[in-house]
């Protein structure tokens, strides 16, 4: 499908439904989705065209379970059908490893395939996880990302994990008016 067949409004509509995903079904990646979600990954812009990343795809329980333990809200790491460990180069490369997760978030959605973004954090959990996983040192890995079908319709909602309640803001978004300003910073409209 050429990029002039798809619908602007139904593209933006697909990702204005994207919501993180922190409770899973039992139910199976297809490897054709899992590969379809690498490989728009692999298409992420990057400074340069560095691409400074690599993708460490984990899907055995054991391993998942103990990724879920290095950070702080992580947890749900362990109940994913696989997980997403996004290697760096170093830490300069945070920003385009912020582009690689969202892009290979919003192509898991396209797939109806629910994701959460978990840091391994601090420096001795990205230690563990470099360990764990067979990563040299002089990488930067900050971030997992956890990918399954969600367990229900209500996994969708921050509100329904009793762990994440407290802590998350509120899943709206600020109005347009007070999200965009024109040339100033104090000018609300054009």
């Amino acid at each position: 499908m050429s990029p002039a067949t798809i619908s602007p409004r139904s593209s933006t509509r697909r990702l204005r439904s994207l919501r993180a995903v922190r409770r899973f079904s039992d139910r199976s990646l297809p490897e054709e989705v899992l590969l379809d979600i690498l490989e728009t990954g692999r298409w992420t812009g990057s400074a340069k065209n560095t691409q400074p990343w690599r993708v460490v795809v984990v899907q055995d329980r054991a391993v998942l379970e103990q990724l879920s333990r290095l950070g702080q809200y992580a947890g749900h790491i362990a109940g994913a059908q696989a997980a997403l460990v996004l290697v760096m180069d170093g830490p300069q490369n945070a920003f385009d490893c912020g582009r690689l997760a969202e892009n290979l978030m919003t192509a898991a959605w396209a797939h109806g395939v629910g994701s959460c973004i978990g840091s391994l954090f601090p420096d001795d959990n990205m230690t563990a996880a470099k360990m764990l996983l067979g990563i040299p040192e002089q990488h930067w890995v900050r971030h997992a990302i956890s990918l399954g079908y969600p367990a229900d319709d209500d996994a969708r909602r921050a509100s329904s994990t009793p762990s994440t309640r407290s802590v998350l803001p509120s899943i709206g978004r600020k109005p347009l008016d007070e999200f965009v300003r024109w040339e100033k910073l104090d000018r609300h409209s054009p």
